[in-house]
């Protein structure tokens, strides 16, 4: 149980980085990111760091933005369905650093069309509302493929390499999608520096100009991660990121088309397409009932049964009116065991003080008994081991009690008989969802105060930080469980260095991202 200063340094810097990110949803985050990118990339060029003027660089800007947003609002009118602008600016963000920046009408005229494509294919390019390709990606692509100047890509440059590096961290540290960047990386690096070194370049050199002159990183991290366009299971995910990684090192022609860079990602978006769900989910609003003073569950019968696995999520589509930042989609752990009924169980402010909840919950929240909604993917890796011999411990925090109750009660109704401990940790006795349910569980309770009547099968253990010392403690056998955590990123982080300290070889995590 080494707790040495290195290791401590990084569990801050993790911490740091958690509550710094999870300040701003994912969308806000991405827009914040690339604007800065934008705007140093028109810093440096007063100072001749980049081969285009300011004026060429706010002109491009400006057209890639607008023809995002406006193609957005009018498509969203003709469809009867509600823009979501911040997407619209994302999309306009990414084309800017494609296309060459210019102030000619020509080409400002291509940015413009590449920007009302990658908008068209969002709603014409969809399956149940999900759109299958990256925007951007799509609406390079069809400019090729109408034979128009294609994307060049001018963002892979030295000058914005430290800009493109921390901005495709932080994304990819925010969705926990880094060994899916990493394999992309290590993929699409590799192959890059055997074609260069064999064409003469030394291994320094061939290096350098694979960061600098190939965008590997700001597609990693802006556009490879999209999750909306994502294989649903880890596994696929790291399939597609080295295929990708292939395709987009290896020039050839398909048909009228050059194999560039955004070719590259709509191959690997239509793979993860027919990896996920591809047929419609339609769930019928059954009921709602409060849990806690700040969680409800929610509950809905499917049209058809749903094939999922306990510990999995769901993307629901619930559009609504004045939409936020987040939009009219969400993805949320599926609290029910597999079944004809399934359950969603989220964390929804206090009563009267419901403006405190996101446009999506609201709409949720005032759902009629009867009404249809559709949800578009099931996915997710928080799974139990195959082997139910396996001893497991289980760790959550307030609502990300969820997918851990799908599971054991999943494993009591199938009569699975699985080793397992939850250390189920609330910040009050009355934020105490699921205690019925959870009742035959053997549950380590960590809370204020000792409840007055706790199940036989539970024990409080008092409050305070889970430490890796406590946890040992409490659990004999602990460094020979599989453990997983569910909760905040905060607290995820946390206690998954925690395990590792207590000697936990194997660590799983579900996050609340919040893109």
């Amino acid at each position: 149980m080494t707790n040495s200063p290195v290791l401590a340094a990084g569990r801050t810097l993790r911490q740091g980085l958690d509550t710094a990110t999870g300040r701003v949803t994912m969308y806000r985050l991405v827009t914040i990111l690339l604007s800065v990118t934008a705007v140093a990339s028109i810093v440096l060029s007063l100072f001749g760091q980049l081969p285009f003027s300011p004026t060429d660089l706010l002109a491009s800007v400006a057209i890639a933005i607008a023809s995002t947003v406006v193609s957005s609002r009018i498509l969203a009118l003709v469809l009867r369905s509600r823009p979501h602008t911040e997407s619209a600016v994302i999309t306009g963000l990414i084309l800017f650093f494609l296309f060459w920046p210019s102030t000619s009408a020509a080409d400002l005229t291509v940015v413009a069309l590449a920007g009302a494509l990658a908008t068209a294919s969002k709603y014409l390019i969809a399956v149940r509302g999900r759109h299958i390709l990256n925007p951007a990606a799509a609406g390079a692509t069809l400019v090729a493929v109408l034979q128009f100047p294609s994307a060049v890509w001018w963002v892979a440059s030295a000058a914005l390499l430290p800009f493109t590096l921390v901005g495709a961290f932080l994304v990819l540290y925010r969705t926990r999608r880094m060994s899916m960047g990493l394999v992309f990386v290590a993929v699409s690096a590799a192959i890059l520096g055997v074609r260069l070194t064999a064409g003469g370049q030394d291994l320094g050199g061939a290096l350098a100009t694979t960061f600098t002159s190939y965008p590997i990183l700001f597609f990693v991290g802006f556009m490879l991660s999209e999750p909306l366009t994502m294989a649903p299971r880890r596994w696929q995910q790291l399939g597609i990121a080295a295929l990708v990684g292939v395709l987009f090192t290896i020039p050839f022609t398909f048909g009228p088309v050059f194999l560039s860079f955004e070719f590259a990602l709509v191959i690997g978006n239509v793979i993860a397409f027919a990896m996920g769900q591809r047929r419609g989910i339609r769930l019928e609003f059954a009921s709602k009932r409060q849990l806690t003073p700040t969680a409800w569950e929610f509950s809905f019968r499917p049209e058809r049964p749903v094939a999922f696995r306990a510990g999995q999520y769901m993307e629901m589509t619930l559009p609504h009116a004045r939409a936020d930042a987040r939009g009219s989609r969400r993805i949320f752990s599926i609290s029910s065991a597999p079944g004809s009924v399934l359950t969603f169980s989220m964390r929804m402010p206090r009563a009267g003080d419901t403006a405190q909840a996101s446009s999506f919950k609201r709409a949720l929240a005032s759902l009629a008994p009867g009404t249809r909604i559709q949800a578009t993917s099931v996915g997710g890796d928080f799974l139990l081991p195959g082997r139910a011999g396996t001893p497991v411990l289980m760790v959550a925090a307030g609502i990300g009690i969820t997918p851990f109750l799908s599971q054991l009660v999943h494993d009591r109704t199938t009569g699975t008989g699985r080793d397992s401990v939850l250390v189920y940790s609330v910040s009050s006795l009355e934020e105490l969802a699921f205690r019925e349910e959870l009742a035959p569980e053997r549950v380590l309770l960590v809370a204020p105060e000792a409840p007055h009547d706790l199940p036989a099968a539970w024990r409080w253990i008092g409050s305070g930080p889970l430490t890796a010392e406590r946890l040992a403690a409490e659990v004999s056998d602990l460094a020979g469980r599989t453990a997983y955590v569910s909760g905040a990123p905060a607290f995820v982080t946390a206690l998954r260095a925690a395990l590792r300290r207590a000697g936990v070889r194997r660590v799983a995590t579900d996050y609340f991202a919040g893109y």
